[in-house]
């Protein structure tokens, strides 16, 4: 186990494995509390164990490849999965409904459990956290069916953001695409994405949203994909966009 005087190369043992593909920082520090971790065949007793590299660290016994290149995925998340890693209840998540082969992967952000559409899956840590700081400002765009009156005068006003029960939803740009009776469906783009907004900005109308698909997360689309479908983003274009975030 490396000492506080070790060089500044040092790095957590959880950041390299986050890195390495083999789960989130956080999954990383409950593997090391459930002793599945080991260095030498020394099984890891804290997250905080500084190392190089990670030459000689194993995983339920099996040897951890070096840091891969970072890689993105677009998989259309089908409503009635959670976005998580596993679920005391037992209902399904992402993880039930991803494609077999693939690496292991971490969704960037999440979708509530009846949202579908477009959810971002990344290899890489510190990927996955630069697109979720807000100070990113990656725009998402979704579609929302929702039973109600409203008007594009009305949705036009949220271009200036909106404070409802004592929170503040930024900027959305939001317009009526078609209406059928009492139904119809709304457009939104927002760089801020917080818990359940969508919804609740739309129910603050008196609207009854009985569908919300995402269907884009900066330059990414979910265009034809099918429903539990992945498709990688070439990685010119993953690149292209790291260096537009920076």
């Amino acid at each position: 186990m490396a000492g506080p005087g070790k060089q500044r190369e040092d790095q957590r043992i959880a950041k390299l494995l986050a890195r390495a593909g083999v789960a989130s920082r956080r999954e990383v520090e409950r593997m090391i509390a459930a002793g599945r971790i080991a260095i030498d065949g020394k099984t890891l007793d804290t997250p905080a164990t500084l190392v190089k590299s990670l030459h000689g660290v194993t995983v339920d016994g099996q040897q951890v490849g070096q840091p891969i290149p970072a890689k993105l995925y677009c998989f259309h998340k089908p409503a009635g999965v959670l976005t998580t890693e596993r679920d005391p209840k037992g209902r399904p998540t992402i993880y039930d409904r991803l494609p077999k082969g693939l690496p292991r992967l971490m969704p960037i952000g999440r979708l509530d459990l009846n949202t579908e559409g477009l959810l971002l899956m990344t290899n890489d840590g510190g990927l996955k956290r630069q697109m979720e700081l807000p100070a990113s400002g990656v725009e998402r765009t979704y579609r929302a069916r929702a039973f109600g009156q409203i008007s594009q005068e009305q949705l036009e006003g949220l271009i200036d953001g909106i404070t409802i029960e004592g929170v503040r939803y930024g900027s959305i740009d939001a317009n009526l695409e078609r209406r059928t009776g009492r139904n119809q469906w709304i457009e939104m783009k927002l760089a801020e994405g917080k818990n359940r907004e969508v919804r609740r900005v739309l129910e603050h109308f008196g609207l009854r949203v009985s569908r919300l698909i995402r269907t884009a997360y900066g330059p990414f689309y979910l265009g034809d994909i099918p429903k539990g479908g992945v498709e990688q983003v070439r990685q010119h274009d993953l690149v292209k966009f790291r260096q537009s975030l920076q």
